[in-house]
């Protein structure tokens, strides 16, 4: 536990929020119970009760300084893929719910749902990625090298609906795309490969099976069956890709689901968030919707940052800021990027805001830190995000301070090391808030309190 915990509450105006040093472990903020959504599949926290895993292996969570590198890492893959010139090292009105906990339990930084693969189902616990469009798990055999996971590695033999894809086929060519990487062939099956920004990578055989989301089947579904990966994804058993490319699952559960999705992200370790695929009847309570800018391209979730403000005071950031090279929403980025111009004003007004607190050292990617060791209590500015549309959020304490020590705490935002590298909105500023991606209606929702 980080200081002593006590209660967090807030004080008026809203300009600024007073905080007992209620620091948790990682990310934690208040603690809610998600609302009892039908079709809800059970997810564990690693540390929690009902964890599965060992004490050794409770205690490989990686440090808060490993997943800002790692962060990074992703960040400049990223910047590499929405800006290649840069060079850098009719349907059902349906919803199904799963949920989601934090992937540090696994030792990943991102999230995680449990999905069926296969017939009978074998349970997988997988990373969600809007950043990402391909779908895949570890396969046995494991021709060349599988790492650790959680789950019993995926068993392609033991599957009565499962099938490669031939390299001659559709489907192979869509892999391109996908992946951004051409497909390769192997005694007439197709075979992906996809590497991200930290060097991590997956290869093997595209291939169909069924797919069971919650009570939902959808057969012939298409992922990668991968008999070579390496890196950084813990112990979890793959990657759900939520991008918007043909081969992502928002594409291929689209005559079930619309095209349309949510999720939450959890408070703590403790806590369960969810993913929900498909629209339900009317939309969550005091949910606003923002138009994605679809002058950015179609491969990522691209959105209008319109100005930020802290204390209640726009920022005195020009439009030409933001808009230079835009900005994208992205579930499996920890800390948001911003714009070299934005970032500067906003740590500039947020030290003026809290001049009273001794400055701290950077740690690692974070750059406005503060010693609070003589204090008890807190008070920080307010964070809030414009988006096109009229669309404003609040960001909660939690996404806006990040502890980095027992006593040091750091702004969570980090600045773009070019004004030309895209901007993203990143996981830590959307906890607890119920994320609306209407894809097929071109519009991101944002809602308070969504879990």
């Amino acid at each position: 536990m980080l200081f002593n915990p006590k209660i967090l509450r807030f004080k008026t105006p809203s300009t600024l929020f007073k905080l007992a040093l209620f620091f948790q472990p990682l990310f934690a903020v208040l603690p809610k119970m998600i609302k009892k959504r039908p079709s809800t599949l059970e997810v564990f926290h690693r540390h929690g009760p009902c964890s599965k895993l060992s004490r050794d292996e409770a205690g490989a969570t990686p440090s808060l300084k490993d997943i800002l590198s790692h962060d990074q890492s992703l960040v400049e893959s990223i910047h590499a893929r929405t800006n290649p010139t840069i060079t850098t090292n009719k349907v059902k009105d349906k919803k199904v719910n799963l949920p989601v906990q934090p992937g540090s339990s696994l030792g990943s930084g991102s999230y995680l749902v449990s999905v069926g693969l296969g017939v009978p189902k074998q349970t997988l616990s997988l990373i969600f990625d809007t950043g990402s469009d391909l779908t895949w798990t570890q396969c046995q055999p494991c021709a060349r090298t599988c790492y650790k996971q959680q789950d019993p590695i995926f068993d392609p033999k033991t599957s009565a609906s499962y099938s490669n894809i031939s390299c001659t086929s559709t489907a192979c060519s869509q892999l391109s795309s996908a992946t951004g990487n051409n497909p390769g062939c192997s005694v007439g099956t197709c075979v992906y490969g996809i590497q991200y920004g930290d060097q991590s990578f997956s290869v093997g055989f595209f291939s169909k099976d069924t797919l069971t989301i919650a009570r939902d089947v959808f057969t012939n579904f298409q992922f990668g069956c991968g008999q070579n990966n390496q890196g950084l994804f813990g112990r979890t058993a793959g990657l759900i890709g939520l991008g918007r490319d043909p081969l992502s699952i928002v594409s291929q559960t689209a005559t079930r689901y619309g095209k349309y999705f949510s999720y939450c992200l959890p408070s703590k370790s403790s806590s369960t968030g969810h993913l929900t695929l498909g629209k339900a009847r009317r939309p969550g309570k005091g949910v606003r919707f923002t138009p994605f800018d679809s002058t950015q391209g179609s491969s990522f979730y691209f959105i209008t940052i319109a100005s930020i403000s802290v204390g209640g005071q726009p920022l005195p950031i020009g439009q030409a800021v933001f808009k230079t090279a835009g900005a994208i929403i992205d579930s499996g980025t920890v800390i948001t990027r911003l714009p070299p111009g934005a970032y500067s004003a906003l740590s500039a007004a947020f030290k003026q805001g809290m001049k009273k607190y001794p400055a701290a050292s950077a740690y690692s990617i974070l750059d406005t830190c503060f010693d609070f060791s003589n204090y008890t209590t807190i008070t920080i500015p307010t964070v809030s995000f414009a988006f096109g549309g009229g669309v404003k959020i609040d960001v909660i304490p939690s996404g806006i301070l990040i502890p980095v020590s027992t006593t040091v705490a750091c702004l969570a935002f980090a600045g773009n090391g070019d004004a030309a590298d895209t901007g993203i909105f990143g996981n830590t500023q959307q906890l607890t808030f119920e994320v609306v991606y209407d894809v097929a209606g071109g519009k991101l929702g944002f809602g308070a309190a969504g879990c």
